[in-house]
C-alpha cells in the first residue's frame, strides 16, 4: 500500500531525477526521497530534512546507516521508516547482485539481508562480502531453521531474525550489534574519555565477554546468535540461580516484544547443541521441570 502510494507520487515527477513523498506515521509525518530504480537499486535514500529526529539524543552526531537487502518492497519501506524514526539512515536494494556492489564500494555500518532473494540469495551474498569484508550482517529468514542458522553463521552472519517480526525486536538488535563492533573497532590510544567497559565473565571453562559478545568453551569459540548470548550471559551471571522463562525472555528481548514458552526452550536446545560441538559431553546448563534453567559452574 505504502509503495504504491510512493510509486503514484514518483509517477507524477515525469522526467525528473528523484520526488519526495510525505508519509504519514502515527502523529507526524516522514520524508523519504524517491530515487530511480537504476541508481544502485536504491529506492529510499534516507529521512528528508522535515523529518525532526525521533531520538534527540543521536541528532548531534552522524547517523549509523543501515543497508536493506529484501526483493519485498513493502517490508523495505515499512523497516526503512521504523528505522529513520529511530535515528537511522537507510539504503535500500531489491536483490543480492546490486547489494553487493555497493555494500563493498560503500559499506554501510550494517546490513540487514532477506536470505530467499533471486539472482543472488542472502547466503551467497554473504559469501562473496566475506572474501573482502567484516561487515555486520543480520539475516531476515521465513522458517526456523537450525540448518540454514548454523550454514549463515558458519559464514560468518552475526544474527539471525524470522519472519513475521517485531521492528522493535530487530532496532534492538541492530543497535546490540553496533555497539559491540564499535567497541572491537575501539583504539584504546585514541582521543576522547577511555568507558569503562564489562568484565568478561569466567564459570570454569566458559568464558563470556559481553564488550564483544563473544564465547569460549576450552578456549574453544562458540558461535552465538544475539538472543542466544543473552539467555546465556542471564544464566551465567548467577550460577546454579534457576531462572524462570518470563526472566530469560526479559534478558533477551525487548520490553515490549511477546514471545510464548517454547520459544526460550528452543534457544535453550540450540545453546546446547552448539556447545556440544565444542565438547560432546557439554552439561553446564541444567533443566529444573516446571520451574526454568541454571548454569551449572563446574
Amino acid at each position: 500500500m505504502i509503495a504504491s502510494a510512493c510509486a503514484r507520487r514518483y509517477s507524477s515527477f515525469a522526467g525528473a531525477q528523484a520526488g519526495m513523498a510525505i508519509l504519514p506515521l502515527a502523529d507526524r509525518k516522514i520524508a523519504v526521497t524517491l530515487t530511480p530504480p537504476e541508481i544502485a537499486g536504491s529506492a529510499i535514500s534516507g529521512a528528508g530534512p522535515e523529518a525532526p529526529p525521533a531520538n534527540p539524543q543521536v541528532a548531534s552526531q552522524p547517523p549509523s546507516t543501515i543497508a536493506l537487502v529484501d526483493d519485498d518492497r513493502n517490508i523495505l519501506t515499512t523497516v526503512s521508516i521504523a528505522l529513520q524514526t529511530e535515528g537511522f539512515a537507510t539504503r535500500l536494494y531489491y536483490d543480492g547482485s546490486a547489494a553487493l556492489k555497493a555494500l563493498l564500494d560503500n559499506p554501510p555500518d550494517l546490513a540487514v539481508c532477506d536470505i530467499k532473494m533471486p539472482q543472488m540469495d542472502g547466503h551467497e551474498l554473504l559469501r562473496r562480502l566475506r572474501e573482502k569484508s567484516q561487515l555486520p550482517v543480520i539475516f531476515l529468514t521465513s522458517k526456523d531453521d537450525e540448518a540454514e542458522e548454523a550454514q549463515g553463521l558458519a559464514m560468518g552472519a552475526d544474527d539471525y531474525i524470522t519472519k513475521p517480526f517485531s521492528q522493535r525486536l530487530l532496532i534492538a538488535r541492530i543497535r546490540a550489534i553496533l555497539r559491540r563492533t564499535e567497541i572491537a573497532r575501539r583504539d584504546p590510544a585514541g582521543p576522547g574519555p577511555i568507558e569503562a567497559l564489562p568484565e568478561p565473565i569466567r564459570r570454569g571453562r566458559l568464558l563470556i565477554d559481553p564488550a564483544r559478545h563473544a564465547v569460549e568453551w576450552d578456549g574453544k569459540p562458540v558461535s552465538l546468535t544475539v538472543t542466544e548470548f543473552l539467555i546465556l550471559e542471564a544464566l551465567a551471571l548467577r550460577p546454579g540461580v534457576v531462572k524462570t522463562r518470563n526472566q530469560l525472555m526479559d534478558a533477551a528481548y525487548h520490553d515490549d516484544v511477546f514471545v510464548d514458552d517454547r520459544t526460550i526452550d528452543s534457544h535453550i536446545k540450540r545453546l546446547r547443541r552448539k556447545f556440544r560441538l565444542a565438547d560432546p559431553q557439554f552439561a553446564g546448563i541444567d533443566t529444573l521441570y516446571g520451574a526454568g534453567y541454571s548454569f551449572a559452574d563446574s
